[in-house]
């Protein structure tokens, strides 16, 4: 699999992660249901405020939900960063990831390899990780 993204989606999820470290940043891009197309990113609160771990707050995935439903959207990719590690899904990544039809990103903003980014993506299944090829796009 691979997943297909814009360029301006990356950059933006790379900001969001510089801008929110050290904290985890978080957020997902919706897109049509059926077409796995990145349309629509939507950047989230992490609740837990932890550079760690990362959680949407309850309130703010239930009108999540809300919206993708009124708007016959799914979402496409799920992401997060890390920020003292490796892009690479942790024990507890795995854990929760519970949108089997997303594409999970992880970017790490690491002090050991800044001013770079790790932006990589993986399917997760049935606590199956599976990394798949990124095409960016203009």
């Amino acid at each position: 699999m691979t997943l297909s993204i814009s360029r301006a989606h990356v950059n933006a999820i790379l900001e969001q992660s510089r801008r929110e470290y050290p904290d985890e940043a978080c957020g997902v891009i919706l897109g049509p249901i059926g077409k796995d197309h990145p349309g629509r990113l939507k950047p989230m609160i992490n609740a837990a405020h932890s550079p760690t771990f990362y959680e949407f707050d309850p309130k703010d995935l239930l009108a999540l939900y809300r919206e993708i439903d009124d708007n016959d959207e799914e979402i496409v990719v799920i992401y997060h960063s890390h920020t003292e590690t490796e892009a690479f899904p942790s024990r507890t990544d795995i854990s929760y990831a519970g949108e089997p039809g997303a594409h999970y990103v992880l970017v790490s903003t690491r002090e050991e390899i800044a001013p770079a980014t790790e932006f990589r993506s993986f399917r997760i299944i049935d606590g199956v990780v599976s990394e798949e090829s990124v095409s960016i796009s203009e």
